[in-house]
This record gives structure tokens, C-alpha cells and sequence, in this order.
């Protein structure tokens, strides 16, 4: 599958994987390699981060919080003056409390609206962690079964009709090449299939150390030199270990992102890994 093929391959792609695996930096790389194949984009953080925004200069971001689209959902049905006095009391948040999914279903369905409108070719979704985005995702099948009528009911039966279409939704998890990250893809893409029935784009496999074996024989024994070669090799040696299991467990085409060094990705940085996922993407 081609750079292009995969980015067109759905309208919406939601992101998703557990916490400190790069998921919001894959959503960048995914955002900036799109617009440079042409599309219009449109990049929508969940967790109101102001990271995104950072790391994509130029490109438009949407901050959407369960508050804000509840409140919309209720002017556009007439409740102009209730939204804005149930914002103001917080009375929105008990709203949500009181029936779970509610929230969710709220933010799926705005992103539903963004998918239906038209203006964008892609919508990239920083989603939830891993542990969330089960129930995130889920909230409109949960939301039909327990709500049989009403507006409720039909928000939820659309957004499960987006999700279950693979030319309008897919996920894209995100891991690293490390043992317990690797786990939860592997747990997360099988509950997503079985109690979603959502499509699984590729996995992205982040921070993956690349390269051939360091030659840490040819530095004196015990100096910094050859242990920083030691280590290099058996982190090299551990992330292919762990990519090929994970092949044999999911049975996902794999798109790997270098390692940069770096206690914080810079905007320069998204533009080299998008250099490399158009690269193995075209592969």
C-alpha cells in the first residue's frame, strides 16, 4: 500500500495507543505527510494538549473537549441559552457522569459531522490511550443498546455507522518495539475487532533503533566506546525481537518510525519522520 492508498484509504483516522508510546507525535507525522501529498487536512486533539499545535505549524488543529461538544450539540438543536447556562454551572460534566458514553458519543459525533462535511480529505484523530479508547469507541454500540429512541439513539446509530465503515474509519495503533507496549497493541487491536468491528489500519511501530550491528569488539573492553555499542546492539537486537513477534501475533502490515534522540520532538523532527513513513510507507 502506497503513502497516498493509505492516507485516502478512510476519511477519518483515529490514533490511538497507550500513554508515552508517541502517539500524538504518529498523528503529526501522519498530518504533515498527508498535506505533502496534497490533501486537506484537519488534525483534532482529544486531550487539549497544546503539543500538536507546536509540532504542526501551518496546519489546522481543533481542540474538542466532551464540554464544548455537548454545548454545540445543544445550540444546534435549538438549546442556544441551556448550552450556555449548563457550561457556565457545570452541570454538563454531571450530565455525562450520569449517563456514560454520553461524553463520547458527543466528540465521535462532531467528528462525524467533520467527516460528512466535505472540507477535508483527512481527518486525523489524536485519540484516547489505549486503556480509554476500548470504551471510546464503543460508546455508540453501548449507547444503541441502552438508549431505544430518541436523538440520542440516532447520534449513536450514525456514529457506529462511520465507525464500521472502513472507507470513512480506521484506527491506527501505535506501540513501541518494547515487551509490554507490544502486549497491549496486541490486546487493544483484538478488542477493538471484537467488540468494535472497527477497521485496523497499520500498526506504527515508534522509536524503532535501525541499523546493522556495531562493531563494539573493535573498541577497548569496558571503555564508554564499546559499551555504548553494546547497548546499541542489544537495544537493535531487542526492537527487531519484538517487531517480528508482534508480526506473528497480527496479522497488520507494520510501518516503522526511526529513533531520534531528544528529550522533545521539534516541528523539524515531524518533517524527517514523515520523510520516513512516506519512504517505507511506498515500500
Amino acid at each position: 500500500m502506497g503513502p497516498l492508498q493509505f492516507l485516502t484509504s478512510a476519511t477519518v483516522t483515529i490514533v490511538a495507543g497507550k500513554g508515552g508510546v508517541g502517539k500524538t507525535t504518529v498523528t503529526a507525522v501522519l498530518a504533515r505527510a498527508a498535506i505533502r501529498q496534497g490533501l486537506r487536512v484537519l488534525v483534532v486533539e482529544l486531550d487539549g494538549k497544546p503539543t500538536i499545535e507546536r509540532l504542526l505549524p501551518g496546519i489546522e488543529v481543533l481542540q474538542l473537549s466532551a464540554t464544548a461538544a455537548l454545548a454545540e450539540y445543544l445550540d444546534t438543536h435549538g438549546f442556544s441559552r441551556v448550552a450556555k447556562r449548563l457550561a457556565k454551572t457545570g452541570v454538563i460534566e454531571v450530565v455525562a457522569a450520569a449517563a456514560p458514553g454520553i461524553d463520547d458519543i458527543v466528540v465521535l459525533g462532531k467528528i462525524k459531522q467533520l467527516e460528512m462535511s466535505g472540507d477535508y480529505d483527512l481527518v486525523v484523530v489524536d485519540g484516547p490511550a489505549a486503556g480509554h479508547a476500548i470504551s471510546f469507541l464503543r460508546s455508540a454500540r453501548s449507547l444503541m443498546d441502552t438508549i431505544r429512541g430518541g436523538p440520542v439513539h440516532t447520534q449513536a446509530g450514525e456514529v457506529a455507522a462511520m465507525m464500521t465503515d472502513p472507507a470513512r474509519c480506521q484506527v491506527v495503533l501505535v506501540t513501541l518495539p518494547e515487551t509490554t507496549p507490544v502486549n497491549e497493541a496486541v490486546e487493544t487491536a483484538y478488542a477493538l475487532e471484537d467488540r468494535v468491528g472497527i477497521h485496523l489500519g497499520p500498526l506504527v511501530v515508534n522509536g524503532v533503533d535501525q541499523g546493522g550491528v556495531l562493531p563494539a569488539e573493535s573498541a577497548e573492553s569496558g571503555s564508554a566506546l564499546r559499551l555504548a555499542a553494546e547497548f546499541r546492539n542489544a537495544r537493535r537486537t531487542m526492537h527487531a525481537t519484538e517487531c517480528a513477534r508482534m508480526a506473528d501475533e497480527l496479522a497488520l502490515p507494520q510501518i516503522h518510525l526511526p529513533l531520534i534522540a531528544g528529550s522533545q520532538l521539534s516541528a523539524d523532527d515531524i518533517e524527517k519522520l514523515a520523510d520516513a513513513f512516506l519512504q517505507v510507507s511506498a515500500q
